[in-house]
């Protein structure tokens, strides 16, 4: 069997099998030696089933999260080695390239968070202290940035001023 990753919008796995070099939808191009292993079928199937759960069909994106880096994982459990670093080369571009790119595919380093118009600050402080004790918040605080970045005074500079 070979196995693959592939998005879904749904929270179960993505990690499908399918017969080697047939998977629907993708021309297969060529097999690349990686290694073997000494597990069992047994041993092998319960790898694979346990991967999976990290691989949800919903988590898959084009640059972060591709069959690409299924397969690297895989690899590097069972083989101790990487995959090639040209199969997963445009991934990789586009996550330098990350602003040019469409954004339906771009890679979110800070995480949205929604305001809820309908609570007031003080309905919210309540929720937020009932849900997240006092040293989760503290943690919190030591990696957010205060909530209003352009209120903070630093003296301008211009190019002139650097040379």
């Amino acid at each position: 069997m070979e196995y693959g990753f592939g998005a879904h919008e749904f929270p179960t796995s993505g990690v499908f099998e399918v017969e080697p070099k047939s998977c629907p939808g993708f021309a297969y191009r060529r097999s690349v030696w990686m290694g073997t292993t000494d597990m069992s079928r047994a041993e092998f199937r319960s790898f694979i089933e346990n991967l999976a759960g990290k691989y949800n069909g919903n988590t898959y994106h084009l640059i972060s999260k591709n069959c690409n880096h299924f397969t690297d994982d895989v690899c590097k459990n069972l083989t101790r080695k990487s995959i090639p670093g040209w199969v997963n080369r445009l991934a990789k571009v586009g996550s330098f390239f990350n602003c040019l790119l469409p954004e339906s595919i771009q890679v979110s380093t800070v995480r949205h968070v929604p305001t809820h118009p309908a609570f007031s600050d003080d309905d919210m402080d309540s929720i937020s202290s009932s849900v997240i004790g006092d040293s989760d918040l503290e943690e919190l605080d030591q990696h957010l940035l205060p909530s209003d970045v352009h209120s903070i005074d630093v003296p301008r500079k211009l190019a002139k001023d650097l040379l």
